[in-house]
């Protein structure tokens, strides 16, 4: 779905309607209402969609910043890409763990900067997506590589996470709220 703005088209609201769409059943997934085959195809379609929105972009970028949004955007490609590969593989997920550890202290930058550059409410906002998505990535790291007993709670995080900082605001984009 698109946007229109202005008699130009955006796709923006793709994005995060369908990483919401992907955490909330990843969500589910880890709290074991559905099984492991089952996320698969999500995981892929949203590894592919951001992928390609973030290839997209990066032919247009002119600045520094298209450029880093391009990055953050393959963050989380490659993290759906993983989870989909590990469903169909098999792998115990310590891999996708030490990454997203890796994911969490790269975003970390991102939501500092848009915090502390906030003008109006949708770049706090922003500051706080990031910050909660960091805090998502290093609890997928101790879930997964550190092996603690958190699975339960990450997964209603994921859940949570899908709903308000990306299904909910997608929402909002696509119905113009």
């Amino acid at each position: 779905m698109c946007i229109r703005d202005s008699g130009r088209f955006h796709v923006f609201a793709n994005i995060p309607a369908v990483c919401g769409g992907s955490s909330c059943v990843d969500g589910l997934w880890m709290s074991g209402r559905i099984s492991d085959r089952e996320i698969v195809v999500i995981n892929f379609a949203t590894a592919a969609i951001t992928a390609t929105v973030a290839a997209v972009s990066l032919v247009r970028a002119t600045t520094g910043d298209e450029i880093r949004s391009v990055a953050l955007t393959l963050l989380f490609s490659a993290t759906y890409l993983w989870v989909a590969v590990n469903r169909l593989n098999g792998a115990d997920g310590r891999g996708l763990g030490w990454f997203s550890l890796f994911v969490s202290l790269s975003v970390l930058p991102q939501a500092f900067f848009a915090l502390a550059s906030a003008a109006k409410f949708i770049d706090i906002w922003l500051g706080i997506c990031w910050l909660i998505w960091s805090g998502l990535w290093f609890m997928y790291f101790v879930t997964l590589t550190l092996k603690k007993p958190v699975q339960d709670q990450t997964a209603v995080a994921t859940l949570l996470s899908g709903v308000l900082t990306a299904w909910l605001p997608a929402l909002f984009l696509m119905y113009g709220a």
